[in-house]
């Protein structure tokens, strides 16, 4: 079970996040710079109980119009061997000392329990809450795999989003610029077979939902 602290965090999360997101291919902000609310998001379990996993949703106001991102992070009491591509920046927690934040796609612990989450094995958490379930997060995997699956390649950052391969043929694929689902009910893409979706906070105060990750055939 994560435990949630009630301490600080320097710089906070939108400040690394500030400074991050305008070095990625699917990031489409302001000249001047992210203009950062957080809008949402969950949390996952690391079975270890290691390695902190959340699903931030962030609305940034710097462009013409607001635009939502999803960034899954990890938190990490040292560095990642060979994830310095994925290094989002470094933060001193107030009781836990200093700690490594990852782009989370890129680390194998949280890309193992968001296929968990996907297929029914592990369950979404409250992002600020301890030991308590995140309702708002919904997935489905009709008949499963029929054999385990993994992850057999490294992410891939496109500009809409990133591809993580599955040895099974498949892929899973997070929407980094999730888009609030007409009537707030997500339909998944032809030929998906898979997906989490989730809620977050519009910046006129409106609540929607929209797919966060959809698992889909792999590339050819």
């Amino acid at each position: 079970m994560a435990v949630i602290f009630d301490t600080t965090l320097k710089p906070g999360k939108l400040e690394l996040l500030a400074s991050w997101l305008p070095s990625q291919p699917w990031y489409s902000g302001g000249a001047g710079g992210p203009e950062l609310a957080r809008a949402g998001g969950f949390r996952l379990d690391d079975p270890e109980g290691e390695v902190g996993i959340e699903f931030i949703v962030v609305t940034d106001s710097s462009g013409a119009e607001p635009t939502t991102y999803l960034v899954p992070l990890t938190y990490r009491g040292a560095p990642l061997e060979g994830a310095e591509h994925a290094l989002v920046g470094t933060m001193e927690h107030g009781i836990l000392g200093r700690r490594w934040a990852y782009d989370g796609c890129h680390d194998p612990v949280l890309v193992a329990q968001l296929l968990a989450l996907v297929e029914g094995r592990a369950q979404a958490q409250d992002q600020d809450t301890s030991d308590v379930p995140d309702r708002e997060i919904t997935c489905s995997c009709p008949g499963g795999s029929a054999a385990p699956r993994e992850f057999t390649a490294p992410a891939v950052d496109d500009r809409e989003g990133t591809e993580l391969p599955l040895s099974d043929g498949t892929a899973l694929r997070l929407h980094r610029v999730p888009a609030p689902a007409p009537g707030d009910a997500p339909v998944l893409p032809p030929g998906a077979t898979g997906h989490v979706a989730g809620a977050w906070q519009q910046p006129d105060g409106t609540r929607v939902r929209g797919l966060f990750a959809v698992l889909h055939p792999g590339a050819a």
